[in-house]
């Protein structure tokens, strides 16, 4: 059929933190007639993903797969663990962490929220404190975001399992990982992690529509006298029916093949050589950033982000009216400022099925766009983030002999 609007060329730059661009792999792999999600191929494939997604979260214990958003997977984490009025120390990193503690407020719990002005990950000092000031362990658990999409901020949860027992405290921890998972290292069992949130569109290379809880045993005997209200998000008889290879509802069946060629392939590059590479397309940003002039919103270096960057725009400019320029100029999407940083930062995702060349196509825009909108900055900051990748190509093949 015939339009008006006229073709727009070339790939588009998928630069926001999350959904990320779909491998072909991935797609080929999902492309598949629905099955019985009673039948014997279908066990299979639950069997494969059930076991192999164990591996991504670094657990030996129960990972339950939602046909959810990351959302669902929050509220699953939050009623299978906690009872009415149950407190509930959270900390604000930003938009996402206080949309989980607004979740919780709603389902009928008690958040402690400790502020931030969301320029650093979740404070282990600052956690640690509050939990000493509860001597009657009112509090049950703790929750933060391993990586806090809205800002590119990264708290630590083996830190924050260091306080909590520190503190002599019972609490649980539940952690976030929906931006980090499969791209930065993360440790379900030796961080001592009671239930792990995680979501497929991202680091997974997967469309939205499946989430994850790992849990681990302390959070498996919370369950049993959890007494929030929940149905579809209960862990009881999802952890029950896997056990046979099927689920209690109906799965996603077809994203379950893409996840299934999701974990062959992060394994196929090695989860480590996974990690290092969004260690590098981030620190390539980071430089970019910085030769420009421009200002990252992550504040602190050990908080620094491995999947995402955000950009603040200098006085006077919208970071809104910049992502249009970019968009109608060079097909390329940033991620949009949210909450009380609208409008303030962009952010560039650096995550998924992205390498090299592809972070260098992507400043080269970004550095193109800024001009053109006439955003204060200096040129040069694809060569500092290119000069940074050659250099590090040498040291990586100087290693391999």
């Amino acid at each position: 059929m015939a339009t008006n609007r006229s073709r727009t060329p070339g790939r588009h730059f998928l630069q926001i933190p999350g959904p990320s661009p779909l491998p072909d792999r991935i797609l080929r792999a999902m492309d598949m007639p629905i099955i019985d999600h009673r039948g014997p191929e279908f066990a299979r494939l639950a069997r494969r993903v059930l076991d192999g997604i164990k591996t991504i979260f670094k657990t030996r214990n129960p990972v339950v797969i939602y046909p959810s958003s990351g959302t669902g997977a929050w509220e699953a984490a939050l009623v299978n663990t906690l009872s009415p009025g149950d407190r509930v120390l959270m900390y604000e990193t930003g938009q996402f962490g206080t949309l989980w503690k607004n979740m919780a407020l709603k389902l009928g719990l008690d958040p402690i929220f400790i502020e931030s002005d969301w320029r650093t990950g979740a404070d282990a000092k600052a956690i640690e404190a509050k939990l000493r000031e509860d001597k009657a362990h009112k509090i049950k658990a703790v929750a933060v975001l391993h990586n806090e999409t809205s800002t590119g901020c990264v708290s630590h949860p083996a830190e924050i399992r260091k306080a909590i027992d520190a503190a002599g405290h019972p609490a649980l921890l539940l952690v976030d990982t929906i931006s980090s998972l499969a791209s930065m290292d993360y440790r379900h069992d030796e961080w001592g992690v009671d239930v792990t949130v995680g979501g497929a569109q991202k680091g997974l290379m997967l469309p939205p529509g499946v989430s994850f809880n790992a849990v681990s045993d302390k959070a498996l005997a919370a369950a049993k006298s959890a007494k929030l209200a929940k149905s579809f998000w209960s862990w009881e008889e999802m952890i029950a029916t896997n056990k046979n290879n099927y689920f209690p509802y109906t799965p996603a069946t077809n994203i379950l093949y893409g996840l299934a060629e999701s974990i062959d392939m992060l394994h196929e590059e090695g989860l480590d050589n996974v990690f290092a590479r969004h260690d590098r397309l981030a620190e390539a940003t980071r430089r970019a950033v910085r030769a420009w002039g421009l200002e990252i919103l992550c504040r602190e270096p050990k908080h620094y982000s491995s999947t995402i960057t955000a950009i603040l725009m200098p006085d006077g400019h919208n970071a809104d009216r910049f992502r249009d320029v970019a968009l109608d100029n060079f097909n390329i999407s940033y991620g949009m400022g949210l909450g009380k940083i609208a409008g303030k930062v962009f952010r560039i995702g650096h995550l998924g099925d992205t390498n090299d060349a592809t972070i260098i196509g992507a400043l080269a825009a970004t550095e193109m766009a800024l001009a053109i909108a006439g955003v204060p900055h200096k040129k040069g900051g694809v060569q500092a983030a290119m000069d940074y990748l050659i250099a590090e190509t040498g040291k990586a093949a100087k290693a391999a002999g």
